[in-house]
This record gives structure tokens, sequence and C-alpha cells, in this order.
């Protein structure tokens, strides 16, 4: 409490701003320490921190602005840095808290943004002295304003009344991360378009910018492309989501010859004058939520247009055009049993999927799905720090908690098996595709390098024993039918053979 009182008085006086530092925390898996200043080999799966880099280039040239990435580099808590700015998802709540206090207790002023903040405010302020929540645009220069002119405490959440205009969205300040771009995929993160329109109910993007798309001018998307070298990432949410946008941003581009991926709809396999574009754009691979195999999940989802009898044509029509897909699946959904894992295997497959982001159903809070499992009491674990996707915090209808995480957890070890990594890589690049090639090897290695260093493995839930622990349960079965003792053992022994039922397929 003395923290805070400390911190409240600093923020209801008057105060001259010279220095400002950004920070985005980390999960402590992967979070690098002073302690231990390595970092990490998983640069495949970070690109630039379009956000704070963005929050950066609004912030007035008459403040000095630096940007620590926890996931890259330790964070200073004593920085001489008067106001520090922390942006964070749900899963980093909990670490962007505890260096809220720890800063707040060394005398700092300390301002929270993003996803989190804006979708659970009022949670979030209890531990900040100001959120931002929604946009930077606009809202970050006043947050600093009224610091200097000792008004903060007027206002303990700063919110848009109507959504920025994107036009006057600055180039984002990569300058700041120069020092550390060696351990991204690439720094030069570009986006064209805010939100996404489509209802889906699991989604904090549809939450955040209020079901809603917005777009940049072309001509200042074209000028920042101009800026940058080739090989890049558009960080939109659904980059086709304006179908007629998105054509005359794809036909534009085409003639600075660049290469790129993002993320998108499945819709786009219905157009084939937008693949066309897209392809001639130098679109390489997206990002595509696939989600589930089931229709009825779908409608769950609010996601019925993706489809699922169309699946593999629709991906088919996508990789003919030279785009490859990775792979957005989602299981524990209600019409899910404990044979989705093997039947999501076979699928990925057979639709030749070059990558997969696996997500256990999580509902995050400022979502229709959270307030749905909420009010049904679904909710099993309220640590913010488990809702990283990874780890079951809900009760599932088909299945137990136990098989959720043991068969997400055996999906993703089996996808990203060294031999199925090898064969993707092959037929890729046998298709005439060595950039793809290239991209979903250094994708695969990744996951795989993940995994095994969280020591991924799962268990298969649907799987059936192998034919030895079937023959040698079938034997102490008899035996004890005939004697009549160790059939408590017998029974013991059975349960240990179930725990170690695998599928190598």
């Amino acid at each position: 409490m003395d923290s805070v009182r400390i911190s409240k008085t600093q923020a209801t006086a008057k105060m001259k701003i010279s220095k400002v530092l950004l920070v985005l925390p980390a999960a402590r898996h992967v979070r690098v320490t002073s302690g231990d200043s390595s970092v990490p080999r998983r640069k495949m799966l970070r690109f630039s921190i379009l956000g704070l880099t963005t929050v950066a280039a609004t912030t007035p040239p008459q403040y000095e602005v630096t940007i620590c990435d926890e996931n890259v580099e330790a964070l200073d808590l004593d920085t001489d840095a008067e106001v520090v700015g922390i942006s964070f998802m749900t899963a980093v709540a909990p670490r962007a808290f505890e260096i809220a206090r720890e800063l707040r207790r060394r005398g700092k002023i300390v301002i929270a943004g993003g996803f989190h903040p804006t979708l659970c405010p009022e949670d979030t302020a209890e531990h900040f002295d100001a959120v931002v929540a929604g946009d930077a645009e606009g809202l970050w220069p006043k947050v600093l304003a009224d610091i200097e002119a000792g008004r903060l405490g007027e206002t303990k959440i700063y919110r848009h009344r109507d959504l920025p205009d994107l036009a006057c969205v600055p180039a984002p300040r990569r300058d700041l991360t120069a020092h550390t771009a060696k351990y991204y995929a690439t720094i030069n993160a570009v986006q064209t378009t805010r939100g996404c329109a489509n209802g889906c109910t699991y989604c904090s993007i549809t939450a955040f910018h209020r079901r809603t798309q917005r777009t940049r001018p072309i001509e200042n998307v074209l000028a920042e492309l101009r800026t940058i070298p080739r090989d890049f990432i558009f960080v939109d949410d659904n980059i086709i989501g304006d179908v007629e946008y998105a054509k005359k941003l794809f036909a534009a581009m085409a003639p600075l010859k660049k290469r790129w991926i993002s993320q998108c709809s499945l819709r786009i396999a219905d157009d084939p004058e937008l693949l066309t574009l897209a392809r001639d754009a130098g679109c390489m691979a997206m990002f595509i939520g696939i989600e589930t195999l089931s229709d009825a999940n779908l409608a769950d989802f609010g996601k019925e247009f993706n489809d699922a009898a169309g699946y593999r044509k629709r991906i088919a029509a996508i990789r003919r055009a030279g785009i490859g897909v990775q792979a957005g699946i989602i299981v524990g959904a209600d019409g899910d049993d404990p044979g989705v894992f093997e039947r999501m295997l076979r699928f990925l497959r057979i639709a030749r999927i070059d990558a997969l982001q696996l997500n256990i159903l999580t509902p995050l809070p400022g979502t229709p799905l959270f307030e749905w499992f909420d009010r049904d009491g679904r909710i099993s674990d309220t640590d913010w720090s488990k809702y990283d996707f990874r780890h079951t915090v809900i009760r599932p209808a088909g299945m137990t908690a136990g098989q959720l995480q043991d068969g997400a957890d055996w999906l993703y070890a089996q996808f990203y098996r060294l031999d199925r990594i090898i064969l993707r890589t092959l037929r890729t690049l046998l298709s005439g595709k060595a950039g793809l090639a290239v991209l979903a090897w250094k994708l695969g290695m990744t996951y795989r390098y993940d995994n095994i260093r969280e020591r991924i493995v799962g268990r298969n839930p649907a799987a059936r024993p192998a034919a030895g622990h079937r023959f040698r349960a079938a034997a102490r079965r008899a035996w004890s039918a005939l004697t009549g003792v160790g059939k408590r053992k017998a029974k013991t022994t059975e349960q240990d053979a179930s725990r170690l039922r695998f599928n190598a397929s």
C-alpha cells in the first residue's frame, strides 16, 4: 500500500518528463533475466513488436524513448525513465502487475495498455497509475501531457469515444529495436488494417476493435513499404477482410517485388482474382484459422462461413496459387471428443498443411466465450498466466480436462515430429517453392525446439493399448479368474498400463 500511495502522490503532482520506457513483458519460460542473458532460440516465433514501436512513434519528440522486450533482453527495474508504459496480453498479466509493483515502489509512473488492459480495465487499474484502453493514438500523448500538468489522477482509464482514423498512424520506430533485430524473424512488420468484422465468440480482436475493421490509406502503406527490405510481415488480423481494399493494395504492391506473409480468413480461397493478386504481390504464406472439423463447433464459434466440408477444396486452391498455409486449430470445444486429436492429425496430413498453431480452447476475458463459460461455471482456473492457449483452464464437455491437455500436447508433438517436418519440407521443395520450403523448415524446427525445451509429449486419449499390453492384461485376467488371487493387483496394473497407452501413427 505504501508504494501505491507514493505513486499516487507523484501522479497528482506536476512532473517534468525527459525519458519514457516501453516494456513488453514475457512469460517466465521464455523471459530473459539479468541472471541468465541467453535468448531462447525461437526467433521464428518473434516478429517486430509493432504495438510498442508505434506507441514510440506517437510519443512527442521531446521525450527520449527506449523499448525493452523481455523475450530478448532483461528488464532493468532501476531505469532512469520517469514514465514506463507496459503493453500486455492476458497470459502475461501477472508479470505485468509484478513489474508495475516494483517500478511504482521506485517512484515511477506506470501506465498499462494492450489487449488485457483494454478488455479488463478496472482489474488492471488496481495495479497501475492509469490505463490506456484501446488504440494508443491520441490517448498516449494526452497521458504524458496530464502527467506533466499534474492531472493524471483525474482520469484513471483513458478511452476513445470514436475509434481513431488510421490515416494518422505514423511509421513505427523500428530503429528502437535495431540492437535486438537478430533475435526476431523480422523487425519489419507492417499493418494495413486493424480489427476484423467477423464475430467469432472466442476472439479478443473482435472485442478490442468493437467488431470493426479500419483501413490505412494505400498510399501511406506503399510509402512505408518502400522504406523496408524485400521480406517482411503484414500483422493485419484479417488482411482480406475488406476484399476491395485488399485487391487494390495487392495490385499496387506488385511492382515493388516484395515477399511477405500475413493472416486472413479461409474466404480468400473463394475469390480466384484475390488469390492471384495476393500471389503476384509477393504473398508466400497465410496464417488461416481453420479452427475445427466440426460444423457444430463452428456454429458455437460464430464461424459458420468456414464450412468444414469444403476445407480440403479451399486449402488446395490456396496451395495451387503458390501460397502456403499455416493452420490455426482449436481443440476442446463442446463438439470434441477424445478422438478429435487423431482426426485432426490425419486432416492436417491429407490437406498438406505446412505449419500448425494449436490452441486449447481458452475463454479470454472480454469475449463472449468468457461470459458463456463463466456463466455456466465451466472455468476451472483463473490464473491468467495459464491463458496462453497451451494450458487447460476449462471443463470441456466431451472429455476430461486431463484428456484435453494430453491430447493437445500429443497432437503438437506428433505434427512437429522430425520425420514429418522433413517430409513436408521436401514435398514443398519438390513442388518448386524453395522459399516456402525454407520458411516451413525454419518454422517447423522452431516449434519442435519449443516442444523439446518444454518437454511437450502428451498422450493420445483415444488410442488403444498396444498388442503386447492387451495380451498381458488378458493373461492376468485369466490367471486371476482361475486362482481367485491377485485381483486387486491385476486391476491396479491394468490402470497403470492404460496410462502408458500411445499411438505412434
